[in-house]
């Protein structure tokens, strides 16, 4: 009992660190996707050119999602049009190079992972599309796309499918500061976290008893730190199969890396298992049931090369800027509660949070919670439609001209898909992928 109790205390106190810095990130990505609406998302990124790559990476980003709803999220885009390439780049921008990771792993690491991660982060996308370039064939992408269409469910598809975006005309500021625009980002902030939670506690809860139940000296050995070299060129190998059988992806991967970099994974390697969230095998389970198993075997082995890649890149860089934090210096939060700024922090975030929550209550949010696991084709109205209908305050002849100007833009929404979607059918050859 005592073992347990030590697991759950190195649990908790990590859990109380990281709460404001969760809020804070989910709470920045709401207001960004309140007013970006998918469909946009699918015009821009229409082919594999490096502009539009940075385009789909800066689109991830801001569309920050736990991996389950971001594979999902990145088959919709597939689906309706944009190039399978950009889809990738965007999936991989979306859990890897969002706001929230950055602030925890500061917080829970050091300044410098948050640099490697943003760092890193491009380098795996641009490795990934290289290698995309070179060995994705025609034929197997034909595949991907026939089975994308059958529209397998896999997790998380209902949230993927919902734009919860206000559209209509007028400023960033102003859209936002509307009504409809505080209900939009309170659903948003809450189905960010609904999708999150099971992650992020299970990460916290393995992180905490391995730190409690594995001696440091196993760690050693099994990362090599005893050969500085051979760790450095042993980590960003081993560090994405240890996710690969983590089981546990996104954000809630972070309080295992702090574990794995006080056991003496080199610093890529670190790098490298934050990055493999989309390789866990529950991940590569849905792959198959997306696109087919070879592109599944086809994603596997090209993430997990630029994966490995980045770590590579980011452990060069880091260590010829003399950039690497001492190992000596990391800790596991196990302070527990006390007066400190991170309380007040804590309270300030948990009454944005709950403003937050009483809104996506009070405006039928709970309805569609509901949706969030269904088939990807469930949700074929978008917000706004439902926004307008249900939500708002209450002026009917508004609510009308909201519902309808969802219509009008859902019919242009799926002109535009199928004209992406013909023009990327009909733009390649026999040969590798390319344009």
């Amino acid at each position: 009992m005592n073992a347990i109790g030590h697991a759950l205390s190195i649990a908790g106190s990590m859990t109380w660190e990281i709460t404001w810095a969760l809020i804070l990130g989910f709470a920045l990505s709401a207001v960004v996707q309140a007013v970006v609406r998918k469909s946009t998302v699918v015009r821009l990124l229409g082919d594999d050119r490096p502009k539009t790559l940075a385009i789909a990476s800066a689109l991830g980003a801001a569309s920050s999602s736990c991996s389950y709803a971001a594979v999902a999220l990145a088959r919709s885009l597939f689906r309706k049009g944009a190039d399978f390439t950009a889809a990738m780049a965007f999936e991989i921008a979306s859990t890897n190079l969002v706001i929230e990771l950055g602030v925890i792993l500061a917080l829970l690491m050091g300044w410098q992972f948050t640099a490697a991660e943003f760092v890193g982060g491009p380098i795996m996308i641009v490795v990934l599309a290289v290698l995309f370039r070179l060995f994705l064939r025609d034929k197997v992408l034909r595949e991907a796309r026939a089975q994308a269409e059958l529209g397998i469910a896999g997790s998380m598809e209902g949230h993927a499918a919902m734009d919860m975006s206000v559209s209509g005309d007028g400023s960033f500021a102003k859209r936002l500061l509307s009504a409809r625009g505080f209900t939009s980002v309170s659903h948003v902030f809450v189905m960010e976290w609904a999708a999150i939670w099971k992650d992020l506690v299970g990460g916290l809860l393995i992180a905490g008893g391995i730190a409690a139940w594995v001696p440091d000296s196993f760690w050693q050995h099994f990362f090599l730190s005893g050969h500085p070299l051979l760790g450095q060129i042993w980590g960003p190998l081993v560090g994405p199969l240890v996710a690969v059988v983590s089981f546990v992806c996104s954000i809630g991967n972070v309080p295992l890396a702090v574990v794995l970099w006080k056991g003496g994974i080199s610093f890529g390697g670190v790098t490298a298992f934050i990055f493999a969230d989309l390789i866990i095998l529950p991940v590569l389970n849905i792959y198959k049931k997306y696109y087919g198993k070879r592109m599944a075997a086809f994603l596997l082995a090209t993430f997990f090369t630029a994966m490995a890649g980045a770590g590579y890149a980011v452990e060069l860089i880091f260590s010829g800027l003399g950039l690497v934090p001492d190992r000596a210096s990391a800790k596991l939060p196990m302070d527990g509660v006390s007066w400190n700024y991170t309380t007040w922090l804590n309270i300030a975030f948990l009454v944005l949070a709950a403003v937050l929550t009483v809104r996506f209550v009070r405006t039928d949010g709970v309805a569609m919670l509901k949706m969030m696991g269904g088939g990807p084709d469930d949700m074929a109205h978008d917000h706004d439609s439902h926004d307008a209908m249900n939500h708002g305050d209450g002026r009917q002849g508004e609510h009308q001209g909201h519902s309808n100007e969802a219509v009008d833009h859902s019919t242009r929404a799926a002109g535009e898909s199928d004209v992406h979607g013909h023009h990327q059918h009909g733009s390649r050859g026999d040969g590798p992928h390319g344009h």
